[in-house]
């Protein structure tokens, strides 16, 4: 009789956040970029994200709306220190369909300066 051990690999933080989301909206689009690399951060680290989602729950919707719809699905990262797991930084891109396809993009995300970085 062979016995196998089960391997159950941890969720990432960004993959965590990117099923949370697509649960929560079903999305036309998603997009959860880790941008922790652009930080003064340790290397591997998972702290600052950027969010591009495109849902029609968005419509008619003001964007301070849109980012608490997004900011309570992700209530747990968020409330958490960053050596548990939490999020330090999270860049919000919310829009509709309507929207996507008049912008077509959303703008970079700007060069950090903080910690120890220097331009």
């Amino acid at each position: 009789m062979t016995i196998q051990a089960n391997t159950i690999q941890a969720m990432t933080i960004q993959e965590n956040i990117t099923q949370k989301l697509n649960d929560a909206f079903s999305p036309e689009h998603l997009e959860v970029i880790n941008e922790s690399h652009m930080h003064n951060v340790p290397e591997g680290s998972e702290s600052h994200f950027k969010v591009v989602i495109v849902c029609d729950d968005f419509k008619d919707k003001m964007l301070i709306a849109r980012h608490r719809m997004v900011n309570k699905v992700l209530e747990d990262e968020l409330s958490k220190d960053r050596e548990a797991g939490g999020i330090h930084a999270l860049a919000l891109h919310t829009l509709t369909m309507e929207e996507w396809f008049e912008k077509g993009k959303v703008p970079d995300s700007p060069q950090c300066l903080g910690g120890s970085k220097t331009s």
